[in-house]
């Protein structure tokens, strides 16, 4: 499933997974995908998301997180439809990068990120933060002249200027824990102490502790 604006990149999983599909959060509004075809597309709020739990294998956020007002919420949706060995990735726009600062492009809007600040709100919202990688280290450069730079730019940046990347990506797995007692519980427990019969201290009652 791709949350976001994340169809152009689902076509590549259409001939390897069950299902494909997509959800555009509301505030967004929502294309028709794949063209020519029956739509994948549904729109929904990003913080209910119409789909039952564990029901997702992999998760793509494209053009999300950045755009929310809800981020928190949104990621523990993620996290309820999201099965237990699933995989979400994130792509985010880089705090470091030129694509955030260029109004221009689709990062130049929303909040960017650091991958210190992704990983904290990924923790934040038991996610397990995996890989991380960057990407789109041509300047948003809209002429067409300097496009057949664009993947030598990409090789060279990635090698001697890894964090300057107009993007972040980050896999994420699920946190699952098991609630274990750290120590035996104890419960109060009213308990009659035997006493004279007749006299007041048989009907005395006293609190004591009990181990479970």
């Amino acid at each position: 499933m791709g949350l976001g604006y994340a169809t152009p990149f689902l076509e590549d999983f259409k001939g390897e997974a069950d299902r494909v599909l997509a959800v555009m959060p509301a505030y967004q509004g929502v294309t028709h995908w794949p063209p020519g075809r029956a739509g994948l597309v549904a729109l929904s709020e990003e913080t209910q998301l119409p789909f039952p739990d564990l029901s997702v294998d992999r998760l793509l956020l494209v053009h999300t997180l950045e755009n929310t007002e809800r981020m928190r919420d949104t990621l523990r949706e993620c996290w309820r439809v999201l099965n237990g060995i699933g995989r979400m990735i994130i792509v985010v726009p880089s705090r470091r990068g030129l694509w955030s600062r260029n109004e221009r492009t689709p990062f130049g809007h929303g909040k960017p990120f650091s991958s210190a600040q992704l990983q904290r709100l990924l923790r934040d919202t038991q996610f397990e933060p995996g890989d991380i990688r960057r990407a789109l280290y041509m300047p948003p450069i809209r002429s067409r002249t300097w496009m057949p730079l664009s993947l030598p730019v990409e090789r060279i940046g990635a090698r001697t200027l890894p964090r300057l990347g107009g993007v972040i990506l980050i896999e994420a797995s699920k946190q699952v824990y098991a609630a274990n007692p750290a120590r035996p519980v104890t419960r109060r427990r009213l308990v009659v102490l035997p006493g004279a019969v007749g006299t007041a201290a048989a009907n005395r009652v006293r609190w004591t502790r009990k181990s479970e």
